[in-house]
């Protein structure tokens, strides 16, 4: 599975929330700013060319789905990006977040809570 670009992302954020849409439905759901019209409807149809999302015709319109749920496009994306950043390490991840004061203490705990089973929720 290929590494989507910044702009491709933000679109399949849009698609995984409203799930089955139209470009309009996609690009309502955007935050500010919003790319016009036309790029969003050629960055969907990458995506479609891509195999990450599929359409289908209802009437005179395309209805796009997400074709590769969120959840596995998360686990390959991070998968690989503590592969190429931290040698394949997610204790040189955390140990990273760690030291660029991206973490606090508590949250260290509550992370261990979660690799032990606990279920702290505060």
């Amino acid at each position: 599975m290929e590494k989507l670009t910044k702009q491709e992302e933000e679109v399949m954020q849009a698609i995984w929330h409203i799930g089955e849409g139209t470009v309009k439905a996609f690009l309502e759901d955007m935050p500010h700013p919003r790319p016009p019209y036309t790029t969003l409807a050629s960055t969907v149809k990458n995506l479609e060319k891509k195999g990450f999302i599929s359409s289908r015709l209802l009437g005179n319109t395309y209805l796009y789905t997400p074709a590769i749920p969120e959840e596995e496009y998360k686990q390959k994306f991070m998968q690989g990006f503590v592969q190429d950043y931290f040698n394949n390490s997610y204790k040189e991840m955390v140990n990273f977040f760690v030291a660029q004061k991206k973490l606090n203490p508590n949250e260290l705990k509550e992370i261990i809570n979660m690799i032990e089973g606990k279920n702290n929720k505060n």
